[in-house]
């Protein structure tokens, strides 16, 4: 269990995280070797990094398959270690289906793999370039969602496991956004990145309509923290990249980076 002294930095759902991560940092540190997490969202990295920096002889290392990648494996590892991009143990697969009859999106291919019975952070980030679906996956899960994934909504598929070298290139839609809140709320920051209503958005959040990363929340009053990602239905995504002090009016100065659906 993580000690008092560096949860109290964090938010109370954040504890259980904290605890597995100790797990894997305790692993590392008495057996001295490296140690692979399961995908990680920005702010769960965010996390790791600050526990493995109050360790003395334990680095951390991420990747994603590709430098911007929003999901990533994280290793832990002694000093001596030099890890490479294979230690990560990624495997690219890609959409194989009639694109020229078909159009498929995120939320379909996203809705598909957790129906096939995994995890979330068993997959990485799903790519898209003019109609090229593509997504990274842990390397010892790969036959068995190849197995169970045949069918992307309507449409039949065939998901094939493909070399990094052929990773598509999607733009970057994020679009910063800087201003002033009177509190980290979601219902706060969801109606400054969208320039809503406080209604309209506890509307949103209360009918389930809001995710903060990948995880439904309901409730209005729910602090978000930096990194924390926030998807809201039909409207779009936002990230809180930075906090910035305050102004003399006492509010909040942030730093968002929005994409409007």
């Amino acid at each position: 269990m993580a000690n008092e002294n560096i949860t109290q930095h964090f938010r109370p759902d954040e504890v259980p995280f904290i605890d597995s991560m100790m797990s894997l940092i305790n692993t590392a540190s008495s057996e001295y070797r490296p140690v692979l997490t399961d995908f990680l969202n920005p702010r769960q990295l965010y996390i790791l990094q600050t526990l493995v920096n109050a360790q003395d002889q334990l680095k951390l290392r991420h990747w994603g398959g590709y430098p911007e990648a929003e999901m990533q494996r994280a290793l832990i590892y002694p000093d001596y270690f030099e890890p490479t991009e294979d230690d990560f143990k990624l495997q690219l697969i890609e959409v194989d289906y009639p694109s020229k009859f078909v159009e498929l999106h995120h939320r379909q291919i996203m809705g598909s793999l957790l129906g096939s019975g995994i995890k979330r952070d068993t997959f990485g980030d799903i790519l898209n370039e003019d109609n090229h679906w593509q997504f990274f996956i842990k390397r010892e899960m790969t036959a068995y969602v190849g197995s169970q994934v045949d069918r992307i909504g309507k449409t039949h598929v065939h998901l094939i496991m493909i070399d990094v070298d052929q990773l598509v290139h999607p733009t970057d839609d994020w679009e910063p956004l800087d201003s002033t809140v009177s509190s980290l709320r979601l219902d706060v920051v969801i109606s400054t990145a969208f320039n809503y209503s406080r209604n309209r958005s506890k509307n949103l959040i209360e009918h389930g309509m809001v995710r903060v990363n990948w995880e439904e929340i309901d409730r209005p009053d729910y602090e978000l923290a930096v990194h924390d990602q926030v998807s809201v239905r039909h409207s779009g995504r936002i990230k809180l990249t930075a906090l910035r002090g305050k102004n003399k009016k006492q509010k909040l100065k942030i730093a968002l980076a929005v994409i409007n659906a």
